[in-house]
C-alpha cells in the first residue's frame, strides 16, 4: 500500500469541508493551492479564499499561483513531491499540472456525472426540478468534467430545500466519497468508468444576470425552482415597478399557492402581513427579499415599513 502525499486544490467553502475531512482522517497533505487574493466589496479590501483561511489556520504549505503554467510555480509544485492531487471547486488545470503526480489528479464534482458538468451543478439541479443529485470523483483529463469516473454517491433533493442547504449536504456526502476514493487509490485497486456522452446530458452553465432573472410568465413550479436554486447565492432577481419607479429586487424565498384568479400576471397583491405575485397557475407568496441598498428581509419586517401601491407589479 503506497503512502499518499497529497496536494489539495480548491477555493470556496465547499472545498474547505472536503479538505478538513482529509486532514481529520490523518492523510498527509503536503501542499494546498488556491486562487490569488482579490479585492472585494465596496472598500475593495483584499479578500482571502475560504481555503486560504483554512490553510493558514492549519499552517499548511500554501501556493497561490496566478499562472498555472509559470515555471517557478511548476518547480515549487514538483518540489512538494506529491504522488496524488485532489481538486475541489478550483479551476481548469493545464496538462503539465494534472499529469505531474504518479497516482494522478482526481476531482470531486457536485453532480452525478455525466450530467451537470460545468460551473454551477448544485444550482442547476434544483432549477431544473431534479429529484436527486449527488457527487462524483473522477480522474482529470484535458476537458471540463469529462474524465474517467471513480466513485459516486447519490442523494435525494428535498422539494423545499434551497441551493445553500443542498450545498451543505453535498459537502458532507462529498467528504465521505473523497475518503472512499482515497482508500481505493491507496489499495491500488482503482477501477474507473468512462463517461458516455449522449444528447440528453444536462449542463451546469455558468450563472449570469440573464439566467438568474425571473420570467413571471413561466409556471409557478419553474419560478419557485429558480428562486430555490439561486438562494442564497447569487439569488434570483426581477424588476418591481411601483409609482412609476422601477427597482431591481432580489428574491430568496417564496411559497406556491395554486388558486384560480383573474389578475394580470406579475401584479402584486399586498396586505399588512403578506405579499403575493399573480402568476399563470396561481400566486407566488414572497417570503424573503431584498430591496436596493437594503438588507435581506423577511416579508413581515418589510411590510412593516413599506407599502405598495395598487398598480405595483413585477416583471
Amino acid at each position: 500500500m503506497e503512502k499518499l502525499r497529497i496536494i489539495f486544490m480548491g477555493t470556496p467553502e465547499f472545498a474547505v469541508g472536503i479538505l478538513d475531512t482529509i486532514i481529520k482522517n490523518n492523510y498527509d497533505v503536503v501542499g494546498v493551492i488556491t486562487t490569488a487574493d482579490k479585492p472585494a466589496g465596496r472598500g475593495q479590501k483584499i479578500k482571502y479564499s475560504a481555503v486560504k483561511e483554512y490553510a493558514l489556520a492549519r499552517k499548511l504549505t500554501l501556493l497561490q499561483p496566478t499562472n498555472l503554467k509559470d515555471e517557478a510555480f511548476l518547480a515549487e509544485l514538483k518540489a512538494l513531491n506529491a504522488n496524488l492531487q485532489i481538486v475541489v471547486a478550483f479551476r481548469m488545470l493545464p496538462k503539465v499540472v494534472w499529469e505531474m503526480p504518479d497516482l494522478g489528479t482526481f476531482n470531486l464534482h457536485a453532480s452525478l456525472l455525466p450530467n451537470y458538468r460545468g460551473a454551477a451543478p448544485i444550482n442547476w439541479a434544483i432549477i431544473n426540478g431534479e429529484t436527486k443529485t449527488g457527487v462524483t470523483t473522477f480522474f482529470i483529463d484535458d476537458k471540463i468534467d469529462t474524465g474517467a469516473m471513480i466513485l459516486n454517491s447519490e442523494i435525494a433533493i428535498d422539494p423545499e430545500e434551497n441551493a445553500g442547504q443542498l450545498h451543505d449536504r453535498l459537502m458532507l456526502s462529498g467528504s465521505g466519497t473523497v475518503i472512499e476514493t482515497l482508500k481505493v487509490i491507496e489499495s491500488g485497486n482503482v477501477s474507473t468508468t468512462i463517461q458516455e456522452d449522449n444528447e440528453e446530458i444536462k449542463t451546469a452553465y455558468k450563472l449570469n444576470k440573464e439566467n438568474c432573472k425571473i420570467d413571471w410568465t413561466k409556471s409557478g413550479r419553474e419560478i419557485n425552482n429558480l428562486i430555490r436554486g439561486l438562494s442564497p447565492y447569487p439569488s434570483s432577481w426581477c424588476f418591481l415597478k411601483d409609482k412609476n419607479e422601477a427597482l431591481s429586487i432580489k428574491i430568496y424565498e417564496a411559497k406556491l399557492i395554486s388558486e384560480e384568479h383573474s389578475y394580470e400576471i406579475g401584479k402584486l397583491i399586498s396586505s399588512k402581513k403578506e405579499l403575493k405575485v399573480a402568476i399563470q397557475d396561481g400566486f407566488l407568496q414572497l417570503l424573503s427579499l431584498q430591496l436596493p441598498g437594503k438588507k435581506r428581509m423577511q416579508m413581515a419586517e418589510l411590510l412593516n415599513g413599506f407599502t405598495f401601491s395598487d398598480d405595483a407589479k413585477v416583471y
